[in-house]
């Protein structure tokens, strides 16, 4: 996606909002229809609209995804893989179907390829401890970028503390943009990994994340892609990125929380050794030691989180229906709104202004500190984030302690930005 303003200096900064400009291509979805299926849109907050703003965090739950939860609980529950029993027939069924959802949405060669896991920074760990254990030792290197997620990092450090490997930083520049010529100067017969971030939650970069798989595999160096933030956002294909590992959870695309994905190509996860050890995840147990299941069963030990998974594939099922397209071409316009409406207010300064760029609206407003913002907005009923967003790496880069943060998803409007922006102006009259 390209911005038309990618800073504060830009020719189109103050350009006044026309009525054309409000329509564009935002009819190409329904959006009053699709808010209709979230229930939790419904509600006033402090007498007004509720606007969530803050999907970065988490995403709302249709009502289909509530339903199957319901649904679940009151007629299926029961363990899975392991009863011959009716109730357990349907939850296995149920379970192992929403890996097949799981691996269409992705487009994965192969269900088996399709770990569950409870999030993103359960699924990033699990690389760590597995894969990184056995392939990296003292001396080696890993390679991260200047924007990522403290859940792409802190695994990364505690291995390289456990090991002795060195972590290297990919930089980045003003806009918030992975500067490739430093990457390929940081890949070395050392490198053993790089974990990148596809799209930045503070930034709302999207990195270029097929260009930076081909040069890393020119080395013969894997791949992990953090998509945490890109799967509700972004169509995503692992075989034409040709990533080796690709994570995300399910709570930041419309389904449970406690639920997440760790996608590998499985040459790679069948040679790594079990992350954890317990039931489901062994053919047979003897003193002498154990048998261990294939792929991706050796990865999930123990009673999972059953309806979760099943919420999850409803989820992904229901984005389906709308399409990733179609919500990444609305996502743009209204993520073009309101780039142009914030900058249109003087006191604004944008953290990330990275050309290719979706979902994500960071800044800081002179004389107020982020707490502050979010506070007065909570009043008009404008939901956003404040804070570091797990991201301080981020907020050193660019001179800040802290950025409020509005975040968008396909059942946003046009409507929910100018309440946004409304309360920007009740935080300049509260501060002056």
């Amino acid at each position: 996606m390209t911005i038309t303003t990618t800073g504060q200096d830009t020719a189109t900064a103050n350009v006044p909002l026309t009525a054309r400009d409000r329509k564009s291509n935002l009819h190409a979805l329904d959006v009053e229809k699709i808010r209709q299926d979230f229930p939790i849109l419904q509600q006033r907050i402090n007498g007004r609209p509720l606007a969530y703003l803050d999907n970065a965090a988490t995403t709302q739950k249709p009502r289909a995804v509530i339903d199957a939860l319901q649904h679940y609980y009151a007629r299926d529950n029961a363990n899975i893989h392991r009863g011959v029993h009716e109730l357990s027939v349907r939850a296995t069924e149920g379970y192992e179907r929403a890996r097949t959802i799981v691996q269409r949405f992705l487009n994965a060669a192969d269900p088996r390829e399709i770990i569950f896991t409870r999030g993103t920074t359960e699924a990033i760990n699990l690389v760590a401890a597995s894969y990184g254990r056995k392939h990296i030792g003292p001396g080696d290197e890993i390679i991260v970028s200047a924007m990522e997620h403290h859940s792409n990092i802190v695994p990364w450090q505690l291995l390289c503390e456990q090991t002795g490997a060195r972590l290297r930083v990919i930089p980045i520049n003003d806009d918030g943009e992975i500067l490739l010529d430093a990457y390929d100067a940081l890949l070395t017969p050392r490198t053993r990994l790089v974990a990148v971030v596809h799209l930045s939650n503070v930034l709302g970069t999207i990195n270029p994340v097929h260009e930076i798989i081909q040069r890393a595999h020119r080395h013969g160096v894997p791949v992990l892609v953090d998509g945490a933030q890109s799967a509700a956002h972004l169509p995503v294909d692992v075989q034409a990125l040709d990533c080796d590992f690709y994570a995300f959870s399910g709570h930041k695309v419309f389904g449970p929380t406690g639920i997440g994905v760790l996608y590998g190509k499985a040459a790679l996860l069948r040679e790594m050794p079990p992350y954890q050890g317990g039931g489901d995840m062994i053919s047979r147990v003897s003193f002498e030691g154990p048998t261990y299941k294939d792929i991706p069963y050796k990865f999930e030990a123990g009673t999972p989180n059953i309806a979760g998974v099943i919420g999850l594939g409803v989820a992904l099922e229901y984005v389906n229906r709308i399409g990733l397209e179609r919500i990444a071409a609305y996502e743009h316009e209204l993520l073009d709104y309101a780039t142009r409406s914030l900058l249109a207010i003087p006191q604004v300064r944008l953290i990330g202004t990275a050309k290719a760029k979706a979902s994500v609206l960071s800044f800081v407003l002179a004389g107020a500190h982020p707490h502050d913002i979010g506070t007065i907005l909570n009043q008009m009923g404008v939901a956003i984030r404040t804070g570091h967003h797990c991201a301080q790496p981020v907020m050193d880069r660019f001179g800040v302690p802290a950025t409020a943060r509005a975040s968008l998803a396909f059942y946003n409007t046009t409507a929910d930005i100018d309440a946004l922006v409304a309360g920007i102006h009740k935080v300049l009259e509260v501060f002056g």
